[in-house]
């Protein structure tokens, strides 16, 4: 039998290090499933969702360096798009395969016909239509170098009648390259950044997601220096440890006031592999250095006055012996101390006593960082429940977090737990889900079912959009179509034939967790949460604090008295950080 284009892509992904691929066949992807079913190397997981594909994928490239996700036709294209809108944006290396209607068909506004160029151009790294044989193994080997080589998705349009074409010589290589330069700032430069940091005392070192491969690297510059050390959301997981004696929290919208204020009063900042979007919460009159892989991030976000393209580790092993010791650790004590103070508050919320189907989200998420295995994969759904992650879930021995911290969207945790699941079958993986967010792709708890991935499944369900109706209130706004009515999660994914608990009461939460986390399959618990549990930043603006007082004044003034109230008694203790 000839060699056909559908089997020329299976080697492809398979030399490339592709364990599985992610997507609902039909149409013109029906010959790669044939190809797929009769190499048998790849795992063709049937998602309910392409956009949940691409979250999977994603997780998948996240884990193990390079991921895989297709979409059939049309409809199948557009439903791939926020997830490798959010893939793309993490940097993770995707192949995206967009198989369409047979190319005598295209450019005539046909039945299920998309442009695949112009739909996947602005959340890709590369982007090629193949209409010919020749035009298809071409593309397959420049699209996966591409992902790999710049950290992103790679999408490859493939009619169905090229995928059952005969696979024609080309002189393109059939194999990738997986390249690691060492890159760090030329002499010059390493001097010149020796040169600031040893003129200045109060270092703050600020750590990003970039500082995953230097986690032992930046805690020797932290020692060296006396440095207290903060850390971006996506890079709290390796240094927010009990272990780390320079941590002082996180900073930005879910930061705390000790990550805040160390920023603000330190002579110099440097800022390590982290690309933080936040510029209200970056310091504006002290010494700003930033170091990144990806020059061009440089300077982008907040007010830098000195920038150098290196990667982490190599520019922190270069620059180590060539630094003084800093004897005086007047500033890491005064931070440790307000740190310690926040992490006092914290678990002061966490005592509070709950009322029935209004448990503190923030008990929830200390619990399930209590109990949790020390590697457990923790992925965090956009809205409140990342807001309980940020403030509880901590490091320990080797966990990792993650969720959409660059694109923000909602309904990604439960379907990167499909893929940390069968990444990572040997470790615990928990998704941390809103209800709202869940509500978005439940059809996908199926795949779960179907291929018994033992994801634990946590939903916070506070009966509302929180992280909206926070913003609503902050900018003077009456919340208003932020509540949701929602189906019985636990007969749902017992009729999905799931393992489910529902939790309604503060003295059962922990037994619940416990039973679920050891429970031998997947395992949903859903858990009634307090709807008016708000999370206020370290930094809080006059108007905010003013518009949060308009917004209640506007609920009295509109017979809400009751809802006003009861939002103001859950939240004083917030209110209290402010004053």
């Amino acid at each position: 039998m000839a060699k056909k284009v559908a089997d020329l892509l299976v080697e492809n992904l398979v030399n490339a290090g592709v364990k599985r691929l992610y997507a609902v066949t039909g149409d013109s992807l029906n010959p790669i499933n044939d190809a797929v079913r009769r190499d048998g190397r790849l795992e063709w997981i049937h998602v309910r969702h392409e956009e949940a594909g691409a979250y999977a994928a994603s997780m998948d490239a996240e884990l193990d360096g390079i991921g895989c996700c297709m979409g059939s036709s049309g409809p199948g294209h557009v439903h791939l798009v926020n997830g490798l809108y959010d893939a793309n944006r993490s940097g993770n290396p995707v192949i995206a395969i967009a198989t369409t209607i047979d190319t005598n068909k295209l450019g005539m506004e046909n039945f299920q016909e998309t442009n695949i160029v112009k739909l996947f151009d602005d959340c890709s790294k590369y982007c090629a239509m193949a209409n010919t044989p020749e035009q298809a193994a071409h593309a397959f080997q420049s699209a996966i170098q591409h992902a790999i080589q710049d950290n992103g998705v790679a999408v490859v349009g493939l009619p169905g009648d090229v995928s059952e074409a005969e696979v024609e010589h080309i002189t393109t290589a059939h194999k990738n390259f997986y390249t690691n330069s060492r890159l760090i700032p030329g002499k010059a430069e390493l001097e010149q950044l020796v040169e600031i940091i040893n003129s200045k005392k109060k270092v703050m070192l600020f750590c990003g997601y970039g500082c995953k491969d230097a986690q032992e690297e930046a805690m020797q510059l932290s020692e060296k220096l006396n440095a207290p050390m903060g850390y971006s959301f996506r890079g709290k997981i390796f240094f927010d440890k009990t272990s780390n004696p320079y941590a002082v929290g996180l900073n930005g919208l879910l930061g705390s006031k000790s990550g805040f204020k160390a920023m603000q009063e330190a002579d110099l900042v440097i800022l390590l592999g982290t690309d933080f979007p936040y510029s209200s919460f970056l310091p504006e009159k002290n010494t700003m250095i930033q170091i990144d892989h990806k020059p061009e991030r440089i300077g982008r976000r907040g007010k830098v006055d000195y920038g150098f393209a290196g990667k982490i580790k190599d520019t922190l092993e270069a620059l180590l012996p060539m630094l003084d010791k800093n004897s005086d650790d007047g500033f890491l004590k005064d931070m440790q101390k307000l740190h310690n103070e926040q992490e006092e508050k914290y678990n002061s919320y966490v005592e509070a006593k709950s009322k029935e189907n209004n448990i503190h989200p923030e008990f929830v998420a200390s619990v399930i960082d209590e109990i949790a295995a020390d590697d457990a994969i923790f992925t965090v759904d956009t809205g409140m429940s990342a807001v309980w992650a940020a403030r509880y879930i901590k490091g320990k021995r080797n966990r990792y977090l993650t969720g959409s911290f660059n694109h923000g969207s909602m309904a990604n945790a439960m379907p990167m737990a499909i893929g940390a699941g069968l990444s990572r079958p040997d470790r615990q993986v928990i998704a941390l889900c809103g209800d709202g967010g869940i509500s978005m792709l439940l059809g996908d708890l199926m795949t779960i079912s179907q291929y018994n991935i033992p994801a634990k499944i946590i939903i916070f369900n506070n009966r509302s959009l929180g992280m909206v109706k926070l913003e609503m209130q902050v900018a003077g706004y009456p919340e208003w179509q932020t509540d949701m009515k929602n189906p019985d999660f636990t007969k749902v994914a017992e009729a999905m034939n799931i393992k489910a608990w529902s939790v309604d009461k503060c003295q059962n939460v922990k037994n619940v967790l416990q039973e679920a986390f050891t429970h031998n399959g997947p395992a949903v618990v859903n858990i009634f949460t307090d709807p008016e549990a708000l999370a206020m930043p370290p930094k809080v603006e006059f108007d905010q604090i003013k518009g949060f007082a308009t917004s209640m004044g506007k609920l009295m003034l509109n017979g809400q008295t009751a809802d006003a109230i009861d939002n103001a008694k859950s939240n004083i203790k917030y209110l209290k950080e402010l004053f």
